[in-house]
């Protein structure tokens, strides 16, 4: 059993601990909300803009980023995580669907460029591609983006990958992040970020064909189709940066939950250690006293 020194010195360890972990869920709650705001702020103009997209969208008029390639042969793959730690499953659970994607695409036979925004990732994905060969390739330029989603990088990243995808060198961009369903809930999403869909069904087109747009619909669809690719790359950041906040309030909480707990055990147990030795020193006086 420990000594009475060994918990006090544990119960003032522990004790420093619980102020840190108390003090990281106030501001990581701060910047949730934060984020909360600026998602909010943001969403609504891009569904916006996906509305007046479909809208102009028919069964003949289709923009060239909406349209998917024939054939597969090579494609660039997003992964956004965290530059920190302490935000729970939050960086393991997209490092796990982002090796899963790669090894299905290796199976395929593709080719991959791997975008990475966050060192968390990178660190764990710079590993993993080691020895894989030429149909993988790594890009850094976004890693330390993780943390600071701004448009204009959300921007240049998108149209540099529209570019390509309109050149042939990609057929297709995927998108693997963290949604921020709510505090207590972050949802691993796996999705496509070109082609961009639209999602117009049959009825949808026919409803859409009735509409009178000018100069034409050619013309707004290329005017607004960039802007939307932008848009949702910028939405996608924000959200996977509202998602990890959440994840490090609730990690956090419960971090100081359970310090509280072991606290209440640690103050407990001393306490009953200091009960025995001062039952102990009363026999020893009481015993002492009665030779």
């Amino acid at each position: 059993m420990p000594s009475l020194k060994e918990i006090k010195g544990r119960i003032t360890s522990v004790g420093g601990t619980l102020k840190i972990t108390s003090a990281m869920k106030l501001v990581a709650s701060a910047k949730l909300h934060k984020a909360q705001a600026a998602i909010e702020g943001a969403l609504p103009y891009q569904q916006q803009l996906e509305g007046i997209m479909r809208m102009a969208v028919s069964g003949e008029v289709r923009h060239p980023l909406c349209t998917p390639h024939e054939e597969k042969k090579s494609v660039a793959l997003i992964s956004i995580a965290s530059n920190t730690s302490l935000c729970g499953g939050y960086n393991a659970g997209v490092i796990r669907q982002t090796v899963a994607a790669l090894e299905q695409y290796r199976e395929e036979s593709l080719h991959v460029r791997l975008i990475v925004m966050g060192r968390k990732p990178d660190q764990a994905l710079v590993k993993w591609a080691k020895g894989q060969g030429s149909w993988l390739s790594l890009e850094r330029d976004y890693v330390e983006r993780g943390d600071k989603p701004a448009y204009a990088d959300a921007s240049q990243l998108a149209l540099s990958l529209a570019d390509d995808f309109l050149e042939g060198r990609l057929d297709g961009v995927e998108l693997i992040y963290m949604h921020f369903k709510n505090t207590a809930s972050q949802v691993l999403t796996r999705e496509a970020l070109l082609p961009l869909s639209l999602n117009v069904g049959a009825a949808g087109a026919e409803e859409t064909a009735a509409n009178i747009i000018e100069p034409s619909r050619e013309a707004l669809l290329q005017a607004l189709v960039p802007d939307a690719l932008a848009m949702k790359m910028y939405t996608v950041m924000l959200d996977a940066q509202a998602a990890e906040h959440a994840a490090r309030t609730v990690a956090m909480q419960t971090a100081t939950d359970n310090a509280n707990e072991l606290l209440d055990e640690l103050r407990i147990q001393y306490n009953k250690g200091r009960q025995a030795a001062i039952t102990s020193e009363l026999l020893d006086i009481v015993g002492g006293s009665m030779q």
